[in-house]
């Protein structure tokens, strides 16, 4: 059983997450979150394999996160994918320096999340 994390202020849109991630092949436990300052407050609770976060939230926004997991031997070993309405390629150069493994930019094909996280989790495994 994988463990992911979808850190997600739209509640809309964490529910699209969750159901594109729940058609993974391996099975899943989804964990939801509604800010950064929540993600901040699960991590040290429960153990996940993949963390999906958006970068525009309320309190903790999505880079500060991805910054936080990076930087914090407990969880830098953990795949990180950002998914967000930010386009530019400065915003998708800054969540990749930052250590994100992947970023998705809103709106995109549920089976393009799927293939990312298959491949992120596949690589943890074998690391």
């Amino acid at each position: 059983m994988r463990r992911i994390l979808i850190v997600e202020d739209s509640p809309t849109m964490r529910a699209l997450l969750t159901s594109a991630l729940e058609e993974l092949g391996t099975p899943v436990k989804i964990t939801e979150a509604e800010s950064g300052f929540e993600a901040l407050r699960l991590l040290p609770r429960e153990s996940f394999d993949l963390i999906v976060t958006d970068i525009n939230m309320p309190d903790i926004n999505g880079l500060e996160l991805v910054s936080f997991v990076k930087s914090n031997a407990a969880y830098r070993s953990i795949p990180l994918v950002i998914v967000s309405t930010e386009r530019s390629e400065r915003d998708r150069d800054k969540g990749l320096g930052l250590g994100a493994d992947a970023y998705l930019v809103k709106p995109f094909e549920p089976e393009t999340l799927r293939q990312v996280a298959e491949d992120l989790l596949a690589a943890s495994r074998e690391g």
